[in-house]
């Protein structure tokens, strides 16, 4: 099973059309985005996996993002994402409550922990527990979204070529 995970889309259009249409090819089975959507407009873009979101420190209008989310049929986890996929126990979060960040990756608990905020791609391993930043789809150069083959935990970052629009 493959996961796509991205981040700080910052309501940026161009960019996440882009990060979707690399997900298609990469017959990814899920979604994880690790907050600052930046707009409602971004969710729909995700609507065609089950989709799962947590908010960032720009995402200003919880309720209106959580409206979105929901009308789109995808899943709001508000500050704080965990479920078990393929045999796996992720967890996601923004990372910018640095206290919350740092418990998630000491616990011990999950195999996968993704977040975003940094805008900087990475991973690492923390005990047990893979920790992962997929980088960013707006303010980041380059443009990256990553895939998690969930069977071993491998992990490929991917640059998103941006074709130019935005909102807000």
């Amino acid at each position: 099973m493959r996961l796509g995970v991205v981040s700080d889309t910052h309501g940026h259009l161009g960019s996440t059309a882009a990060a979707v249409r690399i997900l298609e090819q990469q017959d990814v089975s899920a979604v994880l985005h690790c907050g600052d959507l930046g707009s409602p407009d971004i969710v729909s873009l995700f609507a065609r996996w089950p989709a799962h979101f947590v908010f960032g420190n720009v995402d200003y209008d919880e309720r209106e993002l959580r409206d979105a989310i929901e009308m789109c049929g995808l899943t709001c986890h508000d500050r704080f994402g965990s479920l078990d996929l393929g045999g796996r126990k992720i967890a996601w979060l923004h990372s910018d409550d640095r206290d919350l960040f740092e418990q998630t990756i000491q616990s011990g608990q999950w195999d996968l922990v993704c977040y975003g905020h940094t805008h900087v791609p990475e991973y690492h391993q923390v005990g047990r527990t893979l920790v992962l930043n997929p980088g960013a789809l707006y303010r980041a150069n380059p443009r990256t979204i990553a895939i998690v083959d969930l069977d071993d935990l491998g992990v490929t970052h991917l640059q998103v070529v941006d074709s130019g629009s935005s909102v807000g």
